[in-house]
Formats: C-alpha cells, sequence, structure tokens
C-alpha cells in the first residue's frame, strides 16, 4: 500500500514540475527584435500576428534541420537551403529531394523572406506562414504529407515540450508548426553586406572605382526590376529565357492559369548573388558571366516578354565587356559574410 501511495505522489510531483517547467519556460520566452534596416523598404510579414520568441525561433529551427518533415526521414528544409549559400542549393541545377529524385527548378535563397508578399516562383503561395508546406508535400521534394509530419512530432516527448514552451496555447498542430518555421525565417535578415555598410555610411566603407562604375550601370539597366536594396520588386516576368523544351515550365501561369502569365517567373533578389550559382528558376547559367552574356545576346521574344527588354527591334540589355565585369564586381559587394555565418542559423 505505502508502495503504491509513494508511486502516486512520485507521478503527482512529476506532473507538477513539469508544468512548473513549462511556466518557467513560458515566462522567460522574451520576444526576439526583428531586423529593419534603414536602407530597407517596410517589412510585408505582420510580426505583430507571430511574433518571433526566443523559444519560438528555436523550434523552428530545430524543424527547418530535422528531416523527420519528409517521408524518408532523410531531406530536411536545410538539406536544400545550405546556409553558406545563402540558403540555396548551391551547385545543383535541381534540387535533389527524397530517393535523389529531381525537380525541375532551382532553389531560391531564403533571406529577406519577410520582406516579400508572394512566394516560390511562381508564387503558389501569398503568406510565409504556408510556404514549407509547398515543398514538405512535393512528391520529389520532402513527399511528405502534413498529417504524418505532426503525427511523428507529436510521438516526440522533446518536441511536445518544445511545442508548449513556444505558444502559450501550447500543443503540435499545424498553426504552430507553420507559425515556429516563419518564427526562423522572419529572422533571416541579410543586410551587412559591403553595400549595405556603403550607403549607410557605416564603418568607413567605400566601394573602388570599378564597383561603383557597377553601381551605377546597374541602376541604369537593371534597377527597374532589382529594386530598392531588396533588389526585387517581388514582380512576376518573362525574362526572355527561351523555354526547356524538356520541362516547358509555364511559371507564374501554373498558379494563376491565365495564358498572360506563360513563362514568367519571380524576379529573385541579387543579395549574396555571388554565392547562388547556379542562376535563373532553372539552374541554367553556372556563372554570373553567363547571365549577362545571355541579357546581352541571348533573350528570346514571345507574347509575354517583358517590355523593359524590347527596345525596337532589340532585345535585351545592351552591355560591352568592361560593363559587364564591372556590374560583375558590384554584385559581389552584395555577399553578407555576417549573415551566412550567423550561428543563429548555423545547423546544429
Amino acid at each position: 500500500m505505502k508502495t503504491t501511495i509513494y508511486a502516486i505522489l512520485l507521478t503527482i510531483l512529476g506532473a507538477c514540475n513539469s508544468n512548473d517547467s513549462d511556466y518557467v519556460a513560458l515566462e522567460d520566452n522574451k520576444e526576439l527584435s526583428v531586423t529593419v534596416p534603414s536602407n530597407f523598404p517596410p517589412m510585408v510579414y505582420n510580426v505583430e500576428g507571430n511574433p518571433p520568441t526566443k523559444h519560438g525561433f528555436e523550434l523552428g529551427k530545430k524543424l527547418f534541420y530535422d528531416g523527420k518533415l519528409s517521408a524518408n526521414g532523410f531531406i530536411s528544409c536545410g538539406f536544400c537551403h545550405e546556409q553558406r549559400f545563402s540558403f540555396t542549393h548551391h551547385g545543383h541545377q535541381f534540387s535533389h529531394g527524397i530517393d535523389d529524385k529531381e525537380g525541375t527548378r532551382n532553389t531560391p535563397s531564403l533571406a529577406n523572406m519577410a520582406f516579400f508578399s508572394e512566394f516560390a516562383w511562381d508564387g503558389a503561395t501569398n503568406h510565409l506562414d504556408l510556404f514549407p508546406i509547398i515543398p514538405i508535400t512535393n512528391e520529389v521534394e520532402m513527399g511528405e504529407t502534413m498529417t504524418s509530419v505532426l503525427e511523428k512530432l507529436k510521438a516526440d516527448s522533446q518536441y511536445r515540450q518544445a511545442f508548449d514552451a513556444a505558444f502559450e496555447e501550447g500543443g503540435v498542430n499545424h498553426e504552430n508548426f507553420l507559425k515556429a518555421i516563419a518564427q526562423f525565417m522572419v529572422m533571416m535578415v541579410s543586410y551587412n553586406s559591403k553595400y549595405d555598410k556603403y550607403v549607410r555610411n557605416e564603418d568607413d566603407v567605400t566601394l573602388t572605382e570599378q564597383e561603383l562604375i557597377g553601381l551605377n550601370i546597374f541602376q541604369n539597366k537593371c534597377a527597374s526590376c532589382h529594386t530598392t536594396d531588396l533588389f526585387s520588386d517581388g514582380s512576376f516576368r518573362n525574362n526572355g529565357l527561351p523555354p526547356n523544351p524538356k520541362i516547358n515550365d509555364l511559371g507564374r501561369a501554373e498558379v494563376s492559369g491565365s495564358t498572360n502569365d506563360n513563362y514568367k517567373f519571380k524576379v529573385p533578389s541579387l543579395r549574396n548573388v555571388a554565392l547562388t550559382a547556379p542562376y535563373m528558376h532553372d539552374g541554367r547559367f553556372g556563372s554570373l558571366e553567363s547571365v549577362l552574356n545571355f541579357y546581352q545576346n541571348g533573350v528570346q521574344d514571345s507574347p509575354t516578354l517583358d517590355p523593359l527588354l524590347k527596345n525596337g527591334d532589340t532585345l535585351g540589355i545592351p552591355l560591352t565587356n568592361n560593363e559587364k565585369q564591372a556590374l560583375i564586381a558590384f554584385l559581389k559587394t552584395l555577399t553578407d559574410e555576417e549573415f551566412i555565418n550567423d550561428e543563429r542559423f548555423a545547423e546544429y
């Protein structure tokens, strides 16, 4: 009898300790400050609706690097989004997912996601919270279902504790799962490149003569699409890239259903662009030189070609070899070493 009572007391005490632990964790779950650089436009993401917190961010990071989110238990978000390459899949034309299946698009960077309103090359979702659903449920990327992912997380005691610590209304559920990953991505702001320090007049940083020439060329010939210091206007455009006959990816039209959107893809940000090769939605170019050569003499006309790439009978962007070299020199000033080495975002 005494043994039974003792066991019951231990169970009660354990439950109390667990609740106390959860209470302390919530009390310690301070909000994190999201950086909005002075040279950036306003943030689009509604931070008030899902403010990043200490435990929410850590949970999102844990989920981001966990293979449990995929069908084979191996492919995590971080598998295709590597920090040292500005969270792209450097060196892979197409991303490789479960069972080494190959997709049809190149992995885009995840930097500064909170400043945009539509995501993926075709804008398949217009809310950052919903973005992870796309790769998780894609049959050649992570090949899972949201239901199955949550079942795996619910069966893990560490995850149950982490969810309870991160959210006042705890529990492993769809909303908390998506909010946690979003909190991780919202904090991923890249804003300390050489260029940034130059335009903000910080640390006496100056650009070389060639970099300044490149900046001027960029402002005159590229900044119509790669606008603001995000270096993208977030729009969808047909840049004249000849369609891949084996894939015939229609881009934005696959989401909108409109032929007016045929072959339009989201204008990518150029931040850290020197690290994110290969380039374009299908990763067909392995160098910045190849990209500029394409814009000089490879643009193909079509009914949806962006008007900015048409100048009478001339297509593309006229560039001399010296201008291309200056442009590349400028683009390299957009590399943010602090961001790609920030331990907050590093895999455990």
